[in-house]
């Protein structure tokens, strides 16, 4: 049987009547129609030319963005400082995925001290909201807009942490490029432009919302100039202030009064409160490279898990895009996203990563693994599949990268917007459940789980690959099946970020209720039919749609030649530079 994800069609249509799009799928559905009788060879998917450099590269989803990450670059800089430049102005051109008001995670490799550190900015629940005072209102899933799913913004305290370990230029130059943006307004993108005035359907309900990112009573089209001056007052006061100047002071009054009036119990207390964490990294070797995570309550977890299932298989000789190699990396996604749900939470005791990261758990769950048949057994994963994000990535000419990731979760967030500030609050904290028996279970001034993931692979001890795959529940699915392309299949960094993706979506409800089920298999433009048909014919339920398959960025180092090779997909609006 043949599905259409939710909504398909009013956002295919959408996305249809922009030309960009439409010819993008047709190309890539006209290249493959005389490919579906061919034998499963490695095809080459890149829409574009890696980029290479010597100095330095940034690689962002926003042409703005990387330019203003490379600036700081030439201005001596660090990887971190251009990151933090760069995210700034994410902020501003991007608020469909990210903002200040989000939480930001990041790998960080110090070329000095030749090891990687990790930072995971997420925030905390309010500590005068309890399970109790939500069940009194008869709630049984925290919502996912609204007051009651803000949690602590960890956005801008990172910011500071990275800085203040790895950065050199004041931070008032690295907030430059995003206050300049901001007073003087900017164009927005093809991309932003769909997917805000998709994400305004839903928000319109809110003032704060409206007021900000909704100017004259529409959302802006391509090439429609916006500005916004509260987030410039903002960013001002953060460069002048510090970290106290987002978390304490004005903004952080704004923030409570917006939440208070909206029927949240967040106080300055919870913002004045709050710090990013210093967290090690976790890893697996998967064919003599080294693949690095943040521990849980982020998802990186889940990566670690499936490449330890798929190491054993032959997947170079199945080639790509062969049906019995998606077969294969569906059913570990099934496995694995089962383990995600039942186990990954903030405070999640070291000894149980270490066990669920094993090459040895992984032997026994692969048992479960049968290779000709779609399991339908399987309890997905219990976070809604929905939300947007941004990635990027940045390498300074004394060989630092960061790994970088941020987001207000469900797109645009909570839809609370403290007013005249300019940012939108995120809505982390619907990720939440309501059951006392989860290790998600929410509690006061606790972390929920996090879908935010960055990624790091080094091999013979340096760096190899800073990269990352936005797109919330996608997010270790993705990320595997770039890994393998480049890793098995031998594609060059661009050609593994433009490959037609596979998502798996599974039968759980979006307040995370399990139900026993194969799930549907969400197939991107560019599959052979004969591939769809031989995954039907193993008990796979294929669905199509045009978009939720990630955003790459990446920054692969080439050790041998002392270069960096930068790449960025074209499902998003950015591209990667260097000098």
């Amino acid at each position: 049987m043949v599905h259409t994800s939710p909504g398909f069609l009013s956002m295919g249509s959408g996305l249809f009547r922009s030309r960009r799009f439409f010819l993008l799928f047709l190309s890539f559905s006209c290249l493959m129609v005389g490919r579906s009788q061919l034998r499963y060879t490695n095809e080459r998917f890149a829409s574009r030319s890696e980029v290479l450099a010597r100095n330095g590269m940034v690689a962002t989803s926003h042409p703005l963005a990387t330019q203003a990450g490379l600036d700081i670059l030439k201005k001596g800089g660090t990887a971190v400082d251009a990151a933090i430049a760069a995210n700034a102005v994410l902020g501003l051109v991007e608020p469909t995925g990210c903002g200040i008001g989000g939480d930001l995670f990041a790998i960080v490799w110090d070329a000095k001290a030749r090891r990687l550190f990790g930072l995971n900015g997420s925030g905390r629940s309010p500590r005068g909201m309890s399970a109790a005072f939500l069940r009194e209102k008869g709630i049984t899933q925290i919502p996912r807009y609204g007051a009651l799913s803000v949690s602590v913004p960890g956005c801008v305290d990172a910011w500071f942490e990275l800085h203040g370990r790895f950065g050199r230029l004041p931070m008032k130059d690295l907030l430059s490029s995003g206050i300049e943006y901001a007073e003087e307004g900017f164009p927005v993108t093809e991309v932003i432009a769909f997917l805000w005035k998709g994400y305004a359907e839903t928000l319109k309900g809110y003032k704060g919302y409206r007021d900000l990112y909704m100017p004259g009573g529409r959302t802006p089209g391509k090439g429609d100039v916006f500005t916004n001056t509260g987030l410039a007052s903002s960013l001002r006061e953060i460069s002048r202030l510090g970290r106290d100047g987002f978390y304490k002071g004005r903004i952080a009054e704004g923030i409570v009064q917006a939440i208070r009036e909206g029927g949240g119990l967040m106080s300055l207390e919870d913002l004045s409160a709050h710090r990013a964490e210093w967290v090690s990294p976790i890893s697996t070797d998967y064919r003599g490279y080294e693949i690095w995570q943040l521990p849980p309550n982020s998802q990186g977890l889940a990566l670690l898990q499936m490449m330890n299932l798929l190491e054993n298989y032959d997947i170079r000789r199945l080639g790509f895009p062969s049906p019995d190699y998606i077969h294969l990396l569906v059913e570990a996604k099934k496995l694995v996203y089962e383990d995600r749900a039942a186990f990954y939470a903030d405070g999640l005791d070291s000894g149980i990563v270490r066990l669920l990261s094993s090459k040895a758990y992984a032997r026994t769950r692969r048992e479960r693994i049968n290779g000709l048949r779609a399991a339908d057994d399987i309890v997905p994963g219990s976070v809604p599949p929905f939300g947007n994000t941004i990635y990027l990535t940045v390498a300074d000419r004394e060989g630092n990268m960061v790994s970088l990731i941020q987001s207000n979760f469900a797109g645009m967030g909570s839809g609370i917007v403290p007013e005249g500030l300019g940012f939108s609050l995120q809505n982390r904290g619907c990720s939440f459940s309501l059951d006392p028996g989860s290790r998600n279970a929410y509690a006061p001034g606790k972390r929920p789980f996090h879908t935010l993931m960055p990624g790091f692979v080094t091999r013979d001890g340096y760096p190899f690959l800073s990269f990352g795959v936005m797109g919330a529940d996608i997010q270790p699915f993705a990320q595997a099946q770039v890994l393998m392309n480049l890793i098995d299949f031998d594609m060059n960094l661009q050609e593994a970020a433009d490959a037609p993706r596979v998502n798996h979506v599974g039968s759980s409800t979006p307040e995370g209720i399990a139900r026993k089920g194969k799930g549907l298999v969400y197939m991107e433009a560019g599959f052979p039919n004969a591939v769809i048909l031989n995954l039907q014919n193993k008990g796979h339920e294929i669905g199509y749609d045009l978009r939720g398959y990630g955003g790459f960025q990446g920054i692969l180092y080439h050790r041998e030649k002392g270069i960096y090779i930068g790449a960025s997909e074209f499902r998003k609006d950015g591209h990667a530079a260097g000098y």
